[in-house]
Order: C-alpha cells, then sequence, then structure tokens
C-alpha cells in the first residue's frame, strides 16, 4: 500500500513539472520592418529564470487618469494581456508617489507573476520594487525609466531623445533656420516633469538641434530660460504650465515682442501654452507650438492652426510590444534582440543595452519610433492606421 501511495506522489510530481514547462503562443503582428542592435544584455543576465505557465497573473501600475495617454496605455496593456488568456489586475496612482507605492505592494500580495510599472518618479521605487525581487517577481519599466534598483528586468519605450529631436527638427525646419540670414527668431521652451526621467530625455534631444541656433544668437530666448530646471513643469500639469508661460508673456513680451516658436515637451503642457497666448499674448502671428502624445484637445488644436505639430507614440504598438516581452520573460526564455525577430512586429522598434543607465547598470530596452503628426498628415498616420476615428465634429478621437 505504501509503494502505491509513493507512486502516484511521484506521478503527481512529474505532472505538476511537465505543466510548468508549458508556454502561451506569441500575439504580435504578422509582418515586421524592425532594426536590431546585435548587443546582448549583460550577457542575459535580465533573463529570469522562473518558468510559468499560460494564464499568469499581470500586475500593471499607472500613474494616473488625469492625463489622456494613461489611459490609453492602461486600456491597452490590460486588454493585450487578458486577450492572451492572463490575469490583469491594474492600477492607477493618482499621480501620488505614496498612492503607487501602496498599490504596487498590494500586487506584490496578490502573488502577481510579472510586474508592468509607469512610474510617477522614477526615483522613489527602489524599496518597494525590492520586495517584487526578493519574491522573483519581473518588473518591466513601462514607457519611464525607473532609477536606483536592479530590480528592473527590462524597460520598453519609444526612443525619447527621438522625441525631442523631431520636436527640435521641425522648429528648425519650419524657421529654415539654416538660411536665416541676419534675422533673429524668439523661442520659449517648456519641459516636462522633473521627476520624469524621460523628461530629460526629450529636452535633451530638442536642444541638441536648437543648441547651435541659440549659441549663434540666431535663436533668441528672452525669458533667459534655457536649461532643464528652469522650464520643467511639475506632473507634466497643464495649469502649472499656463501659469508660468502667462509670466513669461507678461515679463518678455508685453512690450510687443514677437515670440515665434514654443517648444514643449508633451501636449498637456502645450495646452497650457496655447492656452496663455490666446489670454496674454497680445501678438498676431502664428506661433509654432510642438507637443506630444496626440492628446484629443491638442489634435483639435492642430486641425485648428492653435499648435503646430505633435510626436505621435502608438501606444497601441507599445501593449503589443510589452506583451510579447512580457510573455517571454515568463516562459524563462533569453530575451535579447532576437525578440524582435520572432514577434514579427509590424511597427519598427530597436533593442538598445547601452542608452538606458538606471543607476545600477545599463538596462536592456526595446525602443520604438515616434512620428511627428501635423494637419497635413493627420490623416495618413493617425485616421488610416487606425488609432484614431474622425469624428463628426471634424475632429480624431483615439480608438481604444
Amino acid at each position: 500500500m505504501k509503494k502505491q501511495v509513493l507512486s502516484l506522489l511521484m506521478a503527481g510530481v512529474m505532472a505538476f513539472s511537465l505543466m510548468g514547462c508549458t508556454s502561451s503562443g506569441n500575439n504580435g503582428p504578422q509582418s515586421a520592418s524592425t532594426k536590431q542592435q546585435e548587443t546582448s544584455a549583460k550577457d542575459s543576465s535580465k533573463q529570469v529564470s522562473k518558468t510559468v505557465s499560460a494564464g499568469n497573473k499581470v500586475g500593471i501600475s499607472m500613474p494616473t487618469k488625469t492625463l489622456e495617454r494613461w489611459n490609453r496605455d492602461g486600456s491597452y496593456l490590460e486588454n493585450k494581456f487578458k486577450e492572451a488568456g492572463h490575469e490583469v489586475l491594474i492600477t492607477y496612482s493618482d499621480n501620488k508617489i505614496d498612492q503607487q507605492v501602496k498599490d504596487i505592494e498590494g500586487l506584490i500580495a496578490d502573488n502577481v507573476n510579472l510586474l508592468i510599472v509607469a512610474a510617477i518618479d522614477g526615483e522613489s521605487l527602489s524599496q518597494v520594487l525590492n520586495q517584487a525581487k526578493e519574491k522573483n517577481i519581473p518588473v518591466v519599466a513601462y514607457d519611464r525609466l525607473i532609477m536606483n534598483t536592479d530590480a528592473i528586468s527590462y524597460y520598453i519605450s519609444f526612443d525619447n531623445y527621438k522625441v525631442g529631436t523631431i520636436q527640435g527638427e521641425f522648429i528648425k525646419n519650419k524657421l529654415d533656420l539654416d538660411n536665416a540670414g541676419d534675422k533673429k527668431y524668439n523661442i520659449e521652451l517648456t519641459c516636462g516633469d522633473p521627476a520624469d526621467n524621460n523628461a530629460k530625455f526629450f529636452f535633451g534631444g530638442a536642444i541638441d538641434v536648437l543648441k547651435p541656433y541659440i549659441d549663434k544668437g540666431i535663436l533668441v530666448v528672452p525669458s533667459g530660460q534655457t536649461e532643464f530646471e528652469q522650464c520643467g513643469t511639475a506632473q507634466w500639469d497643464t495649469s502649472k504650465a499656463l501659469s508660468r508661460f502667462q509670466n513669461i508673456l507678461g515679463s518678455y513680451y508685453s512690450d510687443g515682442k514677437v515670440l515665434d516658436a514654443a517648444l514643449c515637451s508633451n501636449d498637456s503642457t502645450a495646452l497650457g501654452v496655447t492656452q496663455a497666448l490666446s489670454s496674454d499674448y497680445a501678438g498676431t502671428n502664428e506661433v509654432i507650438i510642438t507637443g506630444q502624445d496626440g492628446d484629443e484637445p491638442n489634435l483639435a488644436n492642430i486641425i485648428d492652426g492653435k499648435q503646430s505639430m505633435t510626436v505621435y507614440k502608438a501606444v497601441a504598438n507599445e501593449a503589443i510590444a510589452t506583451l510579447s516581452l512580457g510573455e517571454a520573460i515568463l516562459k524563462g526564455e533569453t530575451v535579447d534582440a532576437s525578440l524582435i525577430e520572432k514577434a514579427k512586429w509590424s511597427f519598427e522598434a530597436s533593442y538598445n543595452t547601452e542608452s538606458y543607465d538606471n543607476g545600477t547598470g545599463k538596462i536592456p530596452s526595446f525602443l520604438l519610433v515616434p512620428v511627428a503628426v501635423t494637419k497635413e498628415n493627420i490623416q495618413k498616420e493617425l485616421i488610416d492606421t487606425g488609432y484614431y476615428t474622425m469624428g463628426s465634429d471634424g475632429y480624431p478621437h483615439p480608438v481604444n
């Protein structure tokens, strides 16, 4: 009898082991146009050894619902992982750092198999994410790099430096700065949240394009606010951007000085700057205004000629890439540049192991490519691609 019980127990252990080796299928689109950086990530030291079957529990921590783009990100991520058969627990932390820490603690306590975190403050999550590491829960930093913790397995985002260069190049080309001659143009700079690591990349990309013209005196910043610390906008808040720009206009443009361009790192800050110009700017010229994200009010402003462009990041594609990455991690696969080929994404992406150091080392990163959207190409880039529909009001509305 004892031998029979022992045999049954051994059979059960073997069956359980076999179950642990099963894996879910890949859900990426069928065609691909990709470029790869053929570098391994610390000899694949970021590989997670934990192998789990399909139907995992995935925890997603989003910053807030007050910014339109995070609603889109959260919705796309939740839907993609659910469609792939996973249980999804998603939280929004109302832009409160303490709340996000508590939310992540709750996800860890719920024994999620994977954590996807878009940080409110990239400097404030190291302690709570160490708890995830202790429980062998892999963590993907989503869209924003999380600093000073070795709990991060991978970073997935768009090429954030490229976002800035697109904005800077747009201003450079619209003003034809290379052929300016003796002309001088006035510009003001509005950056993002100093707590968001991405904001520095956005600003860095843009200023690297524009600074040579500032140094030559072709571009002039009447306020003198040219450093990131001077131009920051806490929490990317529209009202803060509005108030700051009203002060700039009142202090430096009340004598009839013309403003030619306003570099804005994203759409929520651009919205504040546009509102300030409509209420506090005496000039009648069209001011070049940049943005990022493709928020509905800003797209309406682009249609109406109040904003010049936005850099669009297709978060639907970012969700697809995150699913491919997350499932590879959960299967215990070695994740490197080959994932792009295997996943067969229909969008361009690169694998980068050099650019994003979070203070504990360089984090292997998958970077998607953003695109400039203007009134002229809004149909092609947003409507024809299916990301938005053109409403009966004549403005684009996102498809969730």
